[in-house]
């Protein structure tokens, strides 16, 4: 089985540390599989901010969205359900959770 990694980033500073996490994490295990959650302010810093070689497994949460009146680029990918629903379900299926 492979290293199943969740980075929780529900602020525009925690967006910064999980991408960097993200990348570090990468060096040193290349067949991680890395799910970026984002919520609440990191959303929008997402949203409007320029694209980043991090954002193909980056999943914005779609309440902050609708909350927020955002779009979705399309290189970013909307959760099924609310961040906190995806992070226990994934917490369930044996992701391991780090809050950046």
């Amino acid at each position: 089985m492979s290293t199943r990694v969740l980075l929780h980033a529900p602020t525009v500073d925690a967006l910064e540390r999980a991408r960097s996490n993200a990348r570090n994490l990468l060096k040193d295990i290349p067949d991680a599989q890395i799910r970026i959650i984002a919520n609440a302010q990191a959303v929008k810093a997402c949203v409007e901010g320029a694209e980043h070689d991090c954002d193909t497994y980056t999943y914005l949460c779609p309440n902050t969205l609708r909350n927020q009146d955002l779009n979705a680029p399309e290189r970013f990918q909307t959760l099924e359900h609310g961040a906190i629903t995806a992070l226990v379900k994934l917490q369930a299926d044996n992701w391991i959770y780090i809050r950046a």
